[in-house]
């Protein structure tokens, strides 16, 4: 059994305080920047129907996309009941609280209104994105691990775990260390099936497809040893949120990739 307390803070300089938490967002904006690019540049697209100032501009609107969709995702999803009565409260986002499946939509709307006003290949970009894109949500977990948030359930009998971890806060009992589960499949294996299928002949579009479907089977894995949100807990039987938003991306994913299958 093990004890894991990391300090969230990485770097303190007087009253300034740099979050690990900070920094791997940071660190999936780049890695997301540089392999797009790298794509694009493999595509013969860079220049010639991408130009640099566009790709920038592109860029900074998904990243104003993952922060918006996040929040609102995480306040009409996680909290509507509290922030109904506290609407100021929606822009305290440095109090936390953002949501995958908002951060998701947010993007995606951004980015088709971007690439439309600047007549841009929205779904061969999408794809090169959500290619990269588990990188980031990697990263993001391994946040979550070292902030000691979002810990999985309790482990009934740790002798049969022997990586189960007691973060501070969450009680003395030791627990499933799912953020890093999370980070392993959602993140990482994610990444791996897209990034070595990048080259595949698919309908545009195929890349986000699977990605849907595969982060929502993932998903779905890990929160069954997620503890749920406390002002949550389970919607009925042992059914969480997170996935019942993973559910209906399956049949989003599953009803794109038939529609892309019948057009060819």
């Amino acid at each position: 059994m093990l004890a894991p307390h990391i300090d969230p803070v990485a770097l303190q300089i007087g009253p300034l305080a740099i979050h690990w938490y900070g920094l791997m967002y940071v660190a999936g904006f780049f890695l997301t920047w540089y392999l797009v690019k790298r794509q694009l540049i493999a595509q013969g697209a860079w220049n010639r129907t991408i130009t640099a100032e566009q790709y920038e501009g592109l860029f900074t609107t998904l990243i104003l996309g993952v922060i918006l969709g996040g929040r609102l995702g995480y306040v009409l999803f996680y909290n509507f009941g509290y922030y109904s009565s506290h609407p100021l409260e929606i822009f305290y986002v440095w109090q936390g609280g953002m949501s995958f499946h908002g951060g998701l939509v947010g993007p995606i709307i951004a980015g088709l209104w971007y690439c439309k006003k600047h007549s841009m290949p929205f779904m061969q970009l999408m794809d090169s994105f959500f290619i990269v894109a588990p990188l980031g949500l990697a990263l993001g977990r391994l946040g979550n691990f070292i902030n000691g948030e979002l810990w999985g359930r309790v482990v009934p009998n740790a002798a049969d775990i022997p990586w189960a971890m007691i973060f501070p806060g969450a009680g003395p009992d030791p627990r499933h260390p799912s953020q890093l589960y999370e980070m392993l499949l959602e993140g990482v294996a994610l990444f791996l099936i897209l990034w070595l299928t990048r080259k595949q002949a698919w309908p545009q579009g195929m890349r986000v497809a699977i990605f849907l479907v595969g982060y929502a089977i993932a998903r779905i894995f890990c929160e069954n040893f997620r503890e749920p949100d406390a002002h949550i807990g389970f919607l009925f039987g042992p059914i969480t949120m997170g996935m019942l938003l993973s559910s209906a991306m399956i049949a989003a994913g599953a009803a794109w990739i038939v529609l892309l299958l019948r057009k060819q």
